[in-house]
């Protein structure tokens, strides 16, 4: 999945906000209070809708207040949320547009559209649009037409105005093109990586991906293990690469049911479990699991990956995140680390600027001054950490 744009209107401090030109590797840079988890809790919000509904995904991010929290303050519009994206290089650019208001204080959804465009020229074909929980889908399968009169519409009501169309025709088979974005919102995955809470021992069970805060690390390290051995010999190589006198990581379970995560340092006869091992190695070997993982999400979002890692495994880590990217699933990063930063591309960077409580996000090569800096030689982070960046 690649998603190109994202535009923005009335969500938090995106009073009208665009987004152009994402690459596949996305770093998201700017001062604290900037919107940097505000952006990320787009997909946040999109996902928790696909999962329940509009009003159970407002209460999540915006408290009991819902709506009118993550609504842009002084405003009395819409949400509105617009995506442009492709599923693979190949295919045809999708856009993905939802509004959402209120009727009765309730939160409802007042538009929702998806749009395929063919080729590079004509208007794009509308593939489903509803108004408050009504409106019509195509049933035929995108690749089989030609022409957008052939377009078989079926008009369907939802059981609430507050319930996606992209939830309630996703699970039927005759609406291919919904069931295909359903499909893939269903697999973006935020990270939100908590050490505590993958250092417990678990109960015994089966995991294949990780968890968004990590504690079923042990459970996928067991599954790599048994199910995916080369791709776990290829994660214990990178981990001893980067975290001396690691040799390697199990998953052993107890007699009473529990699973231990354990790791063997080579310098020791006997493995240590996970709750004495430093923070550093923990976070590492997480993200080795995540980034390793042998079906990558079409979208991985992760916060400020740099905490509790050494400056110097960050270049490391942002080559692995660029990796996944080009492997199929694009990879949004927000950081303040200069290490970080000057891992990456210049073309790779994003920067949030607010200004009197609303975020504009401002491609950095875009900035000639920037561009500048860098054109002679001066690395991206070092002009972060002077405040280059700031307008």
């Amino acid at each position: 999945m690649h998603i190109e744009s994202i535009k923005l209107k009335n969500f938090k401090s995106f009073r009208d906000t665009k987004m152009l030109d994402i690459p596949k590797f996305c770093v998201i840079v700017g001062a604290n209070g900037a919107g940097k988890s505000s952006l990320f809790s787009v997909f946040e919000f999109l996902r928790e809708a696909l999962d329940s509904n509009v009003h159970t995904a407002l209460v999540k991010l915006g408290g009991n207040r819902g709506f009118s929290e993550v609504r842009s303050r002084a405003v009395s519009g819409n949400i509105e949320i617009e995506i442009k994206f492709r599923e693979t290089d190949k295919s045809p650019l999708v856009t993905y547009f939802l509004s959402v208001g209120e009727k009765d204080e309730r939160p409802v959804v007042t538009r929702e559209i998806l749009k395929y465009r063919r080729g590079r020229g004509g208007k794009p074909w509308h593939f489903l649009d509803f108004c408050n929980g009504k409106g019509e889908a195509v049933t035929n399968e995108i690749d089989n037409v030609t022409d957008v009169k052939d377009l078989v519409r079926e008009s369907q009501k939802l059981k609430s105005p507050d319930i996606l169309a992209v939830k309630g025709l996703a699970q039927f088979e005759r609406f291919p093109a919904v069931v295909a974005l359903g499909n893939l919102i269903e697999k973006w995955h935020i990270s939100d990586f908590h050490i505590n809470r993958a250092r417990p021992e678990q109960d015994a069970g089966y995991a294949e991906h990780l968890s968004r805060e990590g504690e079923n690390l042990s459970l996928v390290t067991e599954y790599l293990h048994t199910r995916h051995p080369k791709v776990f010999e290829t994660l214990l190589k990178k981990l001893a690469a980067r975290v001396p006198g690691i040799t390697s990581v199990d998953a052993k379970t107890t007699e009473e049911g529990r699973v231990l995560l354990r790791f063997q340092d080579g310098a020791f006869k006997d493995p240590f479990l996970a709750r004495y091992v430093s923070d550093g190695t923990i976070k590492m070997f997480a993200y080795l699991v995540l980034l390793y993982d042998p079906e990558p999400h079409p979208l991985l979002c992760v916060e400020e990956p740099e905490n509790q890692l050494y400056p110097h495994l960050l270049w490391e880590l942002a080559e692995e995140f660029r990796s996944y990217s080009e492997r199929g699933g694009q990879v949004f990063v927000s950081s303040h680390s200069p290490d970080f930063l000057n891992a990456v591309e210049l073309s790779e960077v994003y920067f949030l600027v607010k200004e009197n409580g609303c975020t504009s996000i401002k491609r950095l090569q875009d900035d000639q001054q920037i561009a500048a800096f860098i054109a002679e030689g001066d690395q991206m982070g070092y002009l972060w950490k002077e405040g280059s960046f700031n307008p």
